[in-house]
């Protein structure tokens, strides 16, 4: 079901522009749309976008999938940790999250010290959907999607919930996805 889409002006989206002081983290399950949606709303706000996980292969000249093979998921979160800490000490923009990173007790501390977070978050079904689309998703391997996506979304629910923001997402346009993230942003500041 398709949200009604939010009309904000662009006086109304540089209103709201003028008040983050910080970067934008956004979190929550693989196939949300992080990196999709995060690229819109860095747009409509006139700022950088950066997804950890790009940087993360970017710098060990090599994949997600095949850090987490080759050394698990521990070496993995950790790494990821210093890479958040590093782009939020560099931008102001967007950053869009793997779906454990703000899982971690102290990454979620350092995301929520420094930056705004927002939690997206959408059914089973929809992220079923979205993440059967590529087959780079190692926490997936395992067995049936739908099972391992809702195990998740259980575990990991109480975690994003303690994001400063949170929006649901639909199938609807990326962009109205992103202006509902600026409305949400804006009540919470």
């Amino acid at each position: 079901m398709t949200q009604t889409a939010p009309r904000l002006s662009p006086q109304e989206i540089e209103r709201i522009a003028r008040r983050i002081d910080r970067p934008i983290v956004l979190v929550g399950l693989m196939g949300v749309g992080k990196s999709t949606v995060g690229r819109r709303l860095a747009n409509l706000l006139g700022v950088g976008f950066v997804d950890v996980d790009e940087q993360i292969e970017r710098a060990a000249d090599r994949s997600v999938a095949e850090i987490f093979d080759e050394f698990g998921e521990p070496y993995f979160r950790d790494g990821e940790r210093r890479v958040i800490a590093r782009l939020m000490g560099e931008t102001h923009g967007v950053i869009a999250t793997g779906g454990g990173a703000f899982v971690d007790p102290e990454t979620r501390a350092l995301i929520r010290d420094k930056a705004i977070s927002v939690w997206l978050d959408c059914d089973i079904e929809t992220l079923v959907e979205r993440t059967a689309r590529r087959d780079s998703r190692p926490l997936l391997r395992s067995g049936d999607p739908h099972a391992i996506l809702l195990a998740l979304k259980e575990e990991r629910g109480d975690s994003y919930a303690q994001a400063d923001c949170h929006v649901v997402t639909d199938d609807g346009p990326h962009n109205a996805t992103a202006l509902r993230i600026l409305e949400a942003i804006d009540s919470w500041l």
